[in-house]
């Protein structure tokens, strides 16, 4: 009794650091699921997050995709949104103020048609006091060149990684898709063009179809897939990626529980973003986080950053 009191009691420190952020616990929404945080904050202490992590932003307003925009799967989620959001000024004119009165470090995702966009973007959000980084989503078509994902080629993703951080001091976190036949070389090309940290996996794509209309599930057709259907592709990913390069990564894919998160960290990443996860439980990044508290204490962790990289193979 005495020992499981002892360990009960043990108080590990769950602080991290990512591109030089120090950041209280390695738990931040995924962006696009969180909204700009005021959504959440109902349900949730937005003050005992990691960070937080704001729906991706373009240079104007975007309506987004045609509904429907959501399909349930097996132990998954398609979604279509389409990036809808307001729109970078209206963003620095109506949710920053709210989001600078937070603890925890604040992560602007970015996103683009062009790599003049992306410059834009970072060199528009630089200036603003309260922004700690900038996430660049690679997970878009460039309209110039016919459509093609930006993160798909690797020279492609650079060249938005190296413009990017051509207009910004703040440190530039990559988020990598995972729709590409090696995920390491596009790592490899983006650190090599300055990026400070990665963020993997972005969604798979994929889609349903509706056996009553026998038309498509999703008004875009395609979605993206997450959810725990996911996670061991992501998982198998960071851990891929740990191994190429030698930048801090927060994984992502199909985190619901403690549970998933050591072992993303023990795969290699430094910190994770939880997404479907808080659709489903508006709670679950607090649920997460108490889990992961409660873990190291019965385990008697002293810094949470042991378990990073530590997969024995």
């Amino acid at each position: 009794m005495e020992r499981v009191q002892a360990v009960k009691g043990h108080q590990g420190s769950l602080e991290v650091e990512i591109a030089g952020i120090t950041l209280q616990n390695p738990v931040m929404p995924a962006a696009g699921t969180f909204g700009f945080g005021e959504e959440l904050a109902p349900f949730i202490d937005l003050n005992r997050l990691g960070a937080i992590v704001v729906k991706t932003l373009t240079l104007h307003p975007t309506p987004g995709n045609p509904p429907p925009r959501i399909s349930e799967t097996y132990s998954g989620l398609l979604n279509s949104i389409g990036l809808q959001n307001p729109g970078v000024e209206k963003f620095v004119q109506v949710k920053l103020p709210y989001l600078r009165q937070l603890k925890p470090p604040l992560i602007v995702n970015i996103a683009g048609r062009t790599i003049s966009e992306y410059a834009e973007l970072a060199s528009r959000l630089s200036g603003e006091a309260g922004i700690k980084a900038l996430e660049v989503n690679i997970s878009c078509p460039n309209v110039k060149e016919g459509g093609i994902i930006f993160g798909t080629v690797p020279e492609m993703a650079a060249q938005v990684t190296a413009a990017v951080k051509k207009q910004t001091s703040l440190p530039v976190i990559v988020k990598l898709t995972p729709n590409v036949t090696d995920i390491t070389e596009v790592a490899k090309a983006v650190v090599d063009a300055g990026a400070d940290a990665l963020a993997l996996i972005n969604t798979l794509r994929g889609m349903a179809i509706d056996l009553e209309t026998r038309r498509p599930a999703l008004g875009n057709i395609i979605g993206g897939l997450s959810g725990p259907a996911i996670k061991p592709v992501a998982l198998y990913a960071v851990w891929r990626v740990a191994r190429a390069v030698k930048v801090p990564i927060i994984g992502m894919g199909g985190i619901m529980t403690a549970h998933d998160v050591i072992e993303f960290m023990l795969a290699g990443a430094t910190a994770v973003a939880v997404g479907t996860a808080s659709l489903v439980n508006p709670r679950a990044l607090i649920e997460i986080i108490e889990g992961l508290e409660d873990y190291v204490a019965a385990q008697g962790i002293d810094d949470v950053r042991e378990l990073i990289g530590a997969v024995q193979i």
